[in-house]
C-alpha cells in the first residue's frame, strides 16, 4: 500500500508540473495564477497546494525533474565507447529534440529569473549542478585521452552552456531558426575547444592574434 501511495503522490506531482508547464508557456509565469494551474490539472486548489504551496515551488519541481533527467542521461551515456558521437547525440537531443513547449518554458523562466530572486536562486543552483556534472564528464574523457590534456575544462563547459542557452533562446524567439542546420558549426566549435585549442594557444599565429587584439 505504501508503494502505491508513493506512486500516486509522484503521479500527481507530475500531472501538476505538466499542467503548470503548459500554462507558463501559454501565458507566462507572471500572468499565470495558481487557479489557472489547478484548472489545467483538473484538481482542486486544496489538492494542488498539498503538493506545491506556490508557483515558485512548482518551478523548483520542474527544475528538479529536469536536473534528474540530465543526471540520468549523463550517467547512462556510453562516453567511453565513442566520446564525440555520444556527445553529439546528446547535443542533438537538447538542441533539436526538445519540444517547442520545453524551449518556451526555458525562455520564460530565464526572463522571470531576472525579476524574481527565488526563481533566480533555483536556476543558479540548477546551472551549477549541470556544470559540475559536465566538468566531471569531461575530466573523465581527458583522463582516458579522448580529448586534449591541454583543454581548459572549466571555461569549455561555461562556453558549451552559453551556446546551449543561446540555441534555446533563438528557438524560442525565432520561428524560422533551424537548430538542426546549426549543429555542424556547434560540433566544429566543440571539437576545436576540446581537441585543438590547447595546441593553438601555443602557436605563433595565436600569440600574434591575441596581442593584436589587446592593442585594439
Amino acid at each position: 500500500m505504501r508503494q502505491a501511495n508513493a506512486q500516486l503522490h509522484s503521479d500527481r506531482r507530475s500531472e501538476i508540473l505538466d499542467a503548470a508547464r503548459r500554462c507558463f508557456v501559454r501565458a507566462g509565469f507572471h500572468q499565470t495564477s495558481m487557479q489557472q494551474i489547478c484548472a489545467e490539472a483538473g484538481m482542486s486548489p486544496g489538492n494542488v497546494y498539498r503538493y506545491f504551496p506556490s508557483k515558485e515551488a512548482i518551478i523548483a519541481g520542474i527544475a528538479e525533474r529536469d536536473r534528474a533527467e540530465v543526471a540520468s542521461q549523463l550517467a547512462s551515456s556510453q562516453f567511453s565507447t565513442d566520446f564525440f558521437a555520444t556527445l553529439a547525440a546528446m547535443a542533438r537531443h537538447h538542441f533539436v529534440g526538445r519540444t517547442a513547449e520545453e524551449v518556451g518554458l526555458c525562455a520564460e523562466i530565464m526572463s522571470e529569473s531576472r525579476r524574481n530572486p527565488t526563481i533566480s536562486k533555483i536556476m543558479n543552483e540548477f546551472d551549477a549542478d549541470v556544470k559540475d556534472r559536465l566538468i566531471t564528464m569531461l575530466q573523465s574523457a581527458q583522463a582516458r585521452g579522448d580529448i586534449s590534456r591541454d583543454a581548459d575544462i572549466g571555461p569549455v563547459v561555461e562556453m558549451l552552456m552559453i551556446i546551449a542557452d543561446g540555441v534555446w533562446w533563438r528557438r524560442a524567439v525565432d520561428p524560422n531558426f533551424d537548430a538542426e542546420a546549426a549543429l555542424p558549426m556547434f560540433f566544429d566549435v566543440m571539437r576545436y575547444m576540446l581537441l585543438e585549442r590547447g595546441k593553438g594557444q601555443n602557436s605563433p599565429e595565436w600569440t600574434s592574434a591575441v596581442r593584436a587584439g589587446e592593442k585594439q
